[in-house]
Formats: structure tokens, sequence, C-alpha cells
């Protein structure tokens, strides 16, 4: 288990420890998919704030994703999803904590009040990365939603993760040219366009998974065995040796003011 263990990925309340790096992960599995290899490098303790988090509500019925994954129910679905990021956590070595909006299906996804008030108990100095939010609305309200919070804050400006495996079907993702072939992809370099009109991006952290960390990526990702198969539909074989999940990457912002 990584040094920056925090606790068995325990629901955890938001003060104990101090924490040293927060991952926002707008759904389970987007952290443990996009970040297994870098979380070890983070100041630690680390914890997986999961944003959509929440139970949907008592009348909720199943959606398209959900009963494709198997599931009869909504609220099922919800548990067991629950319990798949515990262990996909518990093999980072990081805590989980996670909040009341419920996912898409079941909510707006616009309405993220809960990460904000969350967020804003946070040091201003605290390390928190945000999903880029490639190809996914609801990835990229969280990540808005996280760079408004901590500017009002006065806080430090959140780091940018490729979130996966959506940003590593770019053509040249595990390429050292990576950004400017994203940001020249029409529709995938979407989001990464929408940050450098605003900001300065350097690569912060990059990982090229070895085979002992893929190994131990690959058998965290499996932990969310009741979406794989559904993922796999739109993504292909997404899990494959030299797919998109290989490379991680990681991105500190400088506005372009402040660059000039």
């Amino acid at each position: 288990m990584p040094e920056n263990a925090a606790s068995a990925a325990a629901t955890t309340s938001p003060g104990a420890p101090p924490w040293g790096t927060v991952v926002i992960s707008p759904h389970f599995d987007d952290a443990v998919l996009s970040l297994a290899a870098v979380i070890p490098q983070l100041p630690g303790p680390v914890v997986v704030v999961t944003a959509y988090g929440g139970a949907p509500g008592p009348e909720a019925t199943v959606s398209s994703w959900d009963a494709d994954c198997g599931f009869g129910t909504p609220h099922e679905a919800h548990r067991a999803r629950v319990i798949e990021d515990a262990q996909a956590l518990q093999m980072v070595g990081v805590a989980q904590i996670t909040l009341p909006h419920p996912d898409g299906p079941y909510g707006d996804p616009s309405e993220l009040g809960h990460l904000d008030q969350w967020l804003r108990k946070l040091p201003v100095d605290t390390d928190v990365l945000a999903p880029l939010g490639t190809r996914q609305d609801h990835h990229a309200l969280v990540r808005e939603q996280v760079l408004r919070t901590r500017a009002e804050q006065g806080a430090a400006l959140p780091l940018i993760y490729a979130d996966q495996p959506y940003t590593g079907h770019s053509a040249g993702w595990h390429t050292d040219d990576a950004e400017a072939v994203l940001a020249a992809e029409e529709e995938r370099g979407a989001s990464f366009r929408s940050l450098t009109d605003r900001y300065r991006l350097t690569r912060r952290y990059e990982v090229k998974l070895d085979d002992d960390q893929w190994s131990a990526k690959r058998l965290a990702v499996q932990c969310y065995g009741s979406q794989l198969a559904t993922l796999g539909v739109g993504h292909g074989p997404f899990m494959a040796w030299r797919g998109p999940l290989r490379t991680e990457r990681v991105w500190s912002l400088e506005p372009l003011s402040a660059a000039s």
C-alpha cells in the first residue's frame, strides 16, 4: 500500500485527517481509471471525493445504463458501486468520500452545491485535482465547479487530470506530442481547448505505466466489474495492454494573463 494511504477507503469526514491531496472523481471509477499510477506520487494523505456519489431518490426508476449493467433498480446499482469503489480505493491506498449528488440520470448534474460546500472547508493551499472533461459534459461541470469555488476562495488553482478512457483515445496520447494532437482533434479536443483558451497548461505528472504498475492498476480497475462490459461497448478494448489507460497525465494551470 502506498505511504500516502489515509484509511482503508472508508467513508470519512472532511475534517480528519488534513488532506494533502484531494482528487475529485465525478463518478465511481473515474479516479482509478485515470490516476491509479499517479496517486502514489501525490502529497499525502490522499482522498478521492466522488461528486455524483449520492443515492437516487426513492421514486427513481432504473436508467438504461444501469439496466445494461445488469441492475433492476437504481438503488441496487448505487449500493454495488459504493462497495466496488471502496474495494478499488483500498487497493490504491487512499480514502473514500462520497457526496450526496445523485448521478446524472437521477438528478440535475449541474446542481453541485454539496461539492462547493465541501471544497470551501479545505485549506486554500490543499492540492485539488479535477477532471479534464473530454467528451463528458458531467465531468466538465465538475471541473468548472472546482475552478469557480477555488477562485472564489482565493485558493490555489486545481490541477487537471486526463479522464480515462475518454482522453486516452486521442491518436497521439502515448506520445510526447499528446497535447498538440489532442488540441487539434475537433471533437475530442474541445474540452482541452476550453482550458487553453484561459490557462497555460504545464505537465505536472506523467506516468507511462510499466508492467508492474499496469498489473496493479488493472486489478484495481477490475473492482468496478459492474460497469466494465458496458463501458467497453462505447470504448472497445480499452483495457488492452497498449490501450488508453497505460498513460496518465496531470497538468497545472496558470492564467494566460499571468503567463504573459
